[in-house]
């Protein structure tokens, strides 16, 4: 039978978010619905309320979430009631020509629940990144959900379905980050901090986080950073000799670009050592360009890469992540800075927007 649980929506482009009634069919085959214990408030949320993702309006915000399995449907094998998960937004399809290579992190057919959730009067909902876990229960696609060890709180567990595993994975799955090598991150925000965390955890030797935001580089240095740059009224040559004096003259081995505009890509492609690797992680909006000298592109060498999701494989990744926290190795619960509930979501757009925290997560 449907359930009616409370969830918070954006209803148009730019306007408050609401808290509403929304309907949660029961699990059709290959799909299941969980009960939401926390998600974390992402700033691409914020991109669904502005119409910067796309227009399908209203969304079904939140996807940064962990909670427990309450019904599955026909055909889920590997996922029972009472399993405690982390959602992600790359359930992989296990069929396409990726797939097939031996590369399911690359997955060209992802997919989600195929039933949609609605409001009481039967108006159809878009989840976001497939989610929609601002709720107290969601519908997604079996494979959608990865089994952790349950001691791990679900306010620390579910960062991993974005955020802070897109960080992590930009250094170690994409950058490739190893045992003594330098790497600087530019913006240290949620993302860009957990990238710092992530090449910690790689044993990387100079780890330097560079950002306009002195709080945000105090985070940075807790989380890791060995060396941190204040780029405040530097121009990208500044930047890239800063990066230069704390390598020896040469720049870092691997650079990550956590933001995403032409500045900062510059500032990565020029603070990179010969044939190191430009990582960005970053999402760029629509309308910016980029435009660099093709013999410096030449001439440089290395890598140039994107890194989706932290080119994650979460049912390999999120066990591990979690059992290094489990550990006392992986400070996850340092990205939480503060609890919420569902009504505090609009306050909490505000504080991100800010820069006043890493994450808020809502508890329900």
């Amino acid at each position: 039978m449907a359930s009616v649980v409370k969830g918070v929506i954006a209803r148009s482009v730019s306007q408050p978010v609401e808290l509403v009634d929304i309907v949660v069919p029961d699990p059709g085959p290959g799909e299941a619905v969980v009960k939401v214990q926390a998600c974390g408030v992402c700033h691409t949320d914020l991109h669904y309320r502005e119409g910067g993702i796309n227009d399908e309006f209203p969304f079904l915000l939140g996807h940064e979430a962990a909670g427990v399995v309450e019904s599955v449907g026909e055909g889920v094998s590997d996922l029972a009631p009472g399993d405690f998960v982390i959602l992600n937004w790359r359930a992989v399809c296990g069929q396409c020509r990726a797939c097939r290579r031996g590369r399911p992190w690359y997955c060209f057919n992802t997919h989600n629940a195929r039933q949609k959730m609605t409001l009481t009067d039967g108006t159809e909902l878009s989840p976001a990144l497939g989610i929609g876990a601002f709720a107290e229960k969601t519908l997604v696609a079996a494979g959608q959900c990865t089994k952790v060890d349950p001691a791990a709180p679900a306010t620390v567990a579910g960062l991993l379905g974005c955020g802070v595993m897109a960080g992590i994975g930009a250094a170690i799955n994409t950058g490739a980050v190893g045992r003594g090598d330098s790497i600087a991150v530019i913006g240290c925000g949620g993302v860009g901090s957990a990238a710092i965390a992530g090449a910690r955890l790689a044993g990387a030797g100079r780890i330097i986080g560079i950002d306009l935001d002195d709080r945000k580089l105090a985070d940075a240095r807790e989380l890791g950073a060995t060396h941190t740059i204040n780029s405040t009224g530097l121009d990208t040559d500044a930047v890239v000799a800063a990066i230069q004096e704390l390598t020896g003259g040469f720049g870092a081995d691997v650079v990550v670009d956590a933001v995403g505009r032409p500045e900062t890509y510059r500032q990565a492609f020029y603070g990179r050592d010969l044939a190191g690797t430009v990582v960005l992680v970053g999402v760029p909006t629509p309308e910016l360009t980029l435009e660099l000298p093709l013999i410096d592109v030449f001439g440089r060498g290395g890598a140039l890469k994107s890194s989706w999701y932290g080119d994650c494989l979460p049912g390999r990744d999120f066990p591990v992540l979690i059992e290094l926290f489990l550990q006392g190795r992986l400070p996850l619960d340092r990205f939480v800075s503060e609890t919420i509930g569902l009504s505090d979501i609009e306050a909490a757009f505000t504080k991100m927007h800010h820069g006043d925290v890493l994450r808020s997560v809502v508890v329900l």
